[in-house]
């Protein structure tokens, strides 16, 4: 039985992914150069660790100290893209249906709690959650397993009880190998990348009712038991 629900934030609640690859290529244009898709994927939904755009535009260009420098244009870019950014179709009604469902949610992001906190504020969004499980709080973020494992920890629930929610391939992953059912949600930017061995994939949340969705998932594991 679902007992709760463990969202991703960053393209997935807002799609704050979007802009940012395109705050990338808009400055890499600017210097005759291209990032493909492909290989920025590598860092979304989790840290630079994998990938890091900025120090590799400085290396295509030779110049490795100007990393710092690219940041900053790539910052003043990123904010004005985002100026207009809103939770993304449904998220808001699934999380109003869980707490009507009596479910508990949490958040499991890769990112800091710093700068997730500015849009629960802007989007009244806090109350939602009970636990925000950040890179504040683990040694390693998405694909590794460790949030989602915390979040499981925190709710005091089995993997099997619980439903992601991601966006991201990193994200997928992390929810896979915690043992967690996993919903894809792809946004703009990664509705082109290959997710294989997903539970469920809908292009929003619009798209598909909370509890029907829930419906479909137990469902599925009634049969996946009798099989």
């Amino acid at each position: 039985m679902i007992k709760a629900l463990i969202f991703d934030f960053d393209g997935l609640i807002v799609d704050t992914e979007t802009p940012a690859y395109h705050a990338f290529c808009k400055i890499y244009k600017e210097y005759g150069k291209e990032l493909p898709l492909e290989m920025y994927a590598r860092c979304v939904g989790t840290s630079f660790e994998f990938f890091n755009p900025y120090t590799y535009l400085a290396e295509l260009l030779e110049q490795a100290g100007d990393a710092e420098r690219i940041r900053k244009q790539v910052d003043v870019c990123y904010r004005e893209l985002l100026k207009d950014v809103q939770p993304r179709p449904g998220v808001v009604s699934y999380l109003q249906e869980a707490k009507r469902l009596g479910l508990r949610v949490c958040i499991a992001s890769s990112s800091y709690y710093n700068w997730i906190e500015p849009y629960l504020d802007k989007f009244s969004l806090h109350d939602y959650f009970e636990f925000f499980n950040t890179a504040d709080l683990v040694k390693k973020v998405k694909p590794d397993p460790e949030l989602y494992q915390l979040s499981l920890q925190k709710l005091e629930i089995r993997p099997e009880e619980a439903v992601s929610f991601e966006d991201s391939l990193n994200g997928f992953i992390a929810a896979k190998q915690a043992g967690v059912r996993t919903v894809i949600v792809p946004n703009e930017m990664t509705t082109t990348f290959s997710f294989e061995g997903y539970d469920l994939k809908i292009p929003d949340m619009e798209a598909m009712p909370l509890n029907e969705l829930i419906e479909r998932l137990e469902k599925q594991n009634r049969v996946g038991e009798l099989e």
